[in-house]
């Protein structure tokens, strides 16, 4: 593989141990002061989904516990976490046997609800939670028999950073999840999310006998356009949400007064955003003028107005505090790369070693939105960063890989976010979409031109990019307030 960075030299092949994230924090092998509380044996703790190891410094060990997936070392509090999996705690209690001085074991789980409230499911509690979107939590310590029923459920899913399942809100599902509970004697607690726009669920398989699944065509059609994979899936939701509203009815027979019944039923009873809006509206179009041989239908709707929102940006300041509080090279290059580049999240994982140029200090953004590649600034000190990232965990095709190769997650990306606006005290609700927002915005304080923005953005029209005139805080400082010129103290 070509070397990046000739100045910079590292050993040949990539063997098959990969790099994890937490390498490059304090060594477990290197004794601690806090060691000798438990130096004499081994500690075991188990704290619901985690189990939590003390143990003085031993080479293999660190092996052990190293081997065990998902396991990590604690560099602040100097202890080894390990998922508590079905079989875990059997291995360890088999591995150290009699050096087990300590083993204690608390089921109860403990959550963080909205606002940073935490509570503490009992091992004995199945907490379920129908959200405002629509869907159900379920949460519960471990049971083997309501992981089964859940993962009978379709479109279950398992939130890995919260550890909670969820599934579709429907009775038909909270009935099986209470019988399965009763059964194995929990105790059942019941909550709905307040707060926000309440939802309507969408239209299920389970809610209507004769479910129609989107049409073929309508799939092939996408493709044939080269939508991207994401609006695909986007607008095959959607329009099987429409089809369904009318699922008595043929297709072919739905007629214009029928779409705009389903649009207010939309806004009215659903509640949805402008934007869930004018999606089903295009999805709806697309199948009726693009599908069926270009025939154009006129549509007495008018679309909703788009919400004026402005995006959330971050200070200089706390730009610098976010990538100071991320310790991890990795998800520090990551961040730093958002904010240097102002990529958007999907152009951050697609990046290849190929797309940087550290000659012409430019970064290659291939097929973004809009089906358009640009080339976007490539920082003096990212580059300095990312030499150090490229030694110590050399990618071999994706600029950021995932432990097991290939491209890296868009939810660990967000998770890294969110983790580092945590440590660094940032109170802002934003995402990583915000380095993005922050990066235009603090190049328009800078006083470089927008039109420049808009090509290092990828933005179609200024006009999107104007938006950030509304943001900037510059010339600020040069208005008084008309409340300062009044004697009132």
């Amino acid at each position: 593989m070509k070397n990046l960075f000739p100045e910079t030299e590292y050993p040949g092949k990539l063997s098959n141990d990969r790099i994890t994230p937490d390498q490059g924090k304090p060594d477990p092998n290197q004794q601690q002061p806090k060691y000798n509380n438990w130096n004499k044996g081994v500690s075991v703790t188990v704290l619901g989904r985690k189990i939590v190891l003390k143990l003085p410094k031993n080479e293999a060990d660190t092996r052990f516990i190293a081997g065990l997936k998902y396991s990590r070392w604690d560099g602040k509090q100097f202890y080894w976490t390990v998922p508590n999996y079905p079989g875990n705690l059997d291995l360890i209690k088999d591995y150290f046997k009699e050096r087990i001085t300590e083993l204690i074991i608390t089921e109860d789980i403990e959550i963080t609800s909205k606002g940073d409230v935490k509570r503490i499911i009992g091992k004995n509690d199945i907490l379920l939670i129908k959200t405002i979107s629509g869907r159900l939590k379920v949460i519960f310590g471990f049971n083997d028999e309501l992981v089964a029923a859940i993962k009978s459920i379709p479109y279950n899913k398992w939130n890995k950073e919260n550890k909670w399942w969820s599934v579709p809100y429907t009775d038909k599902f909270m009935k099986e999840i209470k019988t399965v509970a009763d059964d194995q004697n929990l105790n059942y607690i019941y909550e709905e999310e307040s707060g926000g726009r309440v939802l309507k669920p969408r239209i299920s398989p389970f809610d209507i006998p004769n479910y129609r699944d989107c049409p073929e065509e309508f799939i092939l059609k996408l493709r044939e356009l080269r939508y991207s994979e994401n609006t695909i899936k986007t607008y095959k939701g959607l329009f099987e949400e429409f089809i369904n509203f009318y699922h008595k009815v043929e297709i072919g027979k739905i007629d214009e007064s029928m779409i705009t019944g389903f649009l207010r039923y939309l806004v009215m009873e659903r509640k949805v955003s402008s934007s869930y809006q004018n999606q089903s509206i295009n999805a709806i179009k697309f199948y009726y003028e693009r599908v069926l041989g270009g025939q154009r239908k006129v549509y007495l709707v008018d679309r909703p107005r788009e919400e004026k929102r402005l995006p959330v940006v971050l200070n200089v300041e706390e730009v610098g505090n976010l990538l100071k509080a991320t310790e991890n090279i990795k998800h520090k290059t990551i961040l730093m790369l958002a904010y240097s580049a102002g990529l958007r999240l999907g152009e951050i994982i697609n990046v290849k070693l190929a797309d940087i140029d550290s000659v012409r200090m430019q970064i290659r953004v291939v097929q973004a939105k809009g089906k358009k590649d640009r080339y976007t600034l490539l920082s003096v000190k990212f580059l300095e960063l990312l030499k150090k990232y490229f030694e110590e965990y050399k990618p071999e095709f994706w600029l950021f890989e995932g432990a097991t190769g290939g491209q890296y997650s868009t939810g660990s990306i967000q998770a890294i976010m969110k983790d580092s606006l945590k440590k660094a005290g940032i109170k802002k609700k934003a995402g990583i979409h915000c380095l993005r927002h922050s990066f235009a915005t603090h190049l328009l304080e800078n006083g470089t031109d927008i039109r420049y923005i808009q090509n290092l953005l990828g933005h179609a029209s200024t006009k999107t990019t104007e938006i950030y005139t509304h943001v900037t805080t510059k010339g600020f400082d040069q208005i008084k307030s008309p409340l300062d010129n009044l004697d009132i103290f």
